[in-house]
């Protein structure tokens, strides 16, 4: 997705492998310092932990600390909760159900509405949503962000990144705009969606922003069902071990998944047919 096939063969033809890091890097689109990451303060246990705990929570994403520490002990592994808590703060995710309101809001973020719980889907470009998801790796993690039409279920632009920054999410979406526009874009309530820079990126574009209710698991159904497609049919097969093979891996998955994997919503018909037609299932 973003690479054309001639940059994806050159990446791995011999005669480039002299390219200095920052030529790879910018070949990649990613920032040259994913090129040197190393996880700081994870051990390999820490990492082991993840790869078990990024298991569960995509089978059953409303599981919260709580139940994902006694899964795994019924598995075995007998982890005190509270490590399990905070290895989940940084792998970025959390239980998807209604949580008290503990403490206040960020008053520098601006949360829209949720516009989508009655709305039937009619045609391509209707609406797109965006969702960050953990990528384990064998010696490592990357975080991925996703553009996914709602109608079609086309995976528009996806990006890299080994940090949890808004930025990676604005080049996302800015790709993704590149190809077409929708007329309403959804995200959760996360601090990388609710940001300034983000939401301007949304608006500036004459878009309008819906955001999930907080603690509704099916607020953005479809991008969640491409991420359990995602790791079920490749991340947890191929057990990457570079940002690089990582890159390259996901480049072909998604050709694959957008271009050849026919879905049985969509008369199993491809994403790409769907989305490219613009007619009517």
């Amino acid at each position: 997705m973003n690479l054309c096939l001639e940059q994806k063969r050159q990446l791995v033809e011999p005669e480039n492998i002299l390219l200095s890091i920052r030529q790879q890097c910018h070949l990649l689109t990613l920032p040259r310092s994913s090129y040197y990451f190393s996880p700081q303060g994870l051990d390999a246990e820490d990492l082991f932990v993840m790869k078990a705990i990024d298991k569960i929570y995509t089978k059953y994403s409303f599981y919260g600390s709580l139940k994902i520490t006694d899964a795994l002990r019924k598995k075995g592994f007998p982890y005190n909760h509270k490590r399990i808590a905070r290895l989940m703060r940084v792998m970025g995710i959390q239980a998807l159900y209604p949580k008290r309101n503990l403490s206040k809001q960020n008053q520098d973020h601006c949360v829209f509405p949720y516009l989508l719980r009655k709305a039937k889907i009619e045609h391509t470009d209707q609406v797109w949503s965006t969702d960050i998801t953990y990528i384990p790796m064998h010696n490592g993690f990357a975080y991925l962000v996703a553009v996914i039409d709602w109608y079609s279920r086309y995976v528009l632009s996806w990006k890299l990144s080994n940090t949890l920054d808004v930025y990676f999410c604005v080049e996302a979406v800015e790709q993704a705009l590149s190809v077409s526009r929708p007329e309403i874009f959804n995200t959760d309530q996360g601090s990388q969606f609710t940001s300034e820079l983000f939401i301007n990126t949304i608006l500036s574009n004459q878009i309008t922003l819906s955001m999930d209710s907080k603690g509704r698991a099916l607020d953005n159904v479809f991008i969640e069902r491409l991420w359990r497609s995602l790791k079920y049919e490749d991340i947890y097969i191929k057990d990457y071990e570079t940002m690089r093979d990582l890159f390259r891996g996901l480049t072909i998955y998604f050709q694959f998944y957008n271009y050849e994997r026919s879905h049985q919503s969509l008369g199993y018909r491809t994403p790409a047919e769907v989305y490219f037609d613009k007619n009517k299932i």
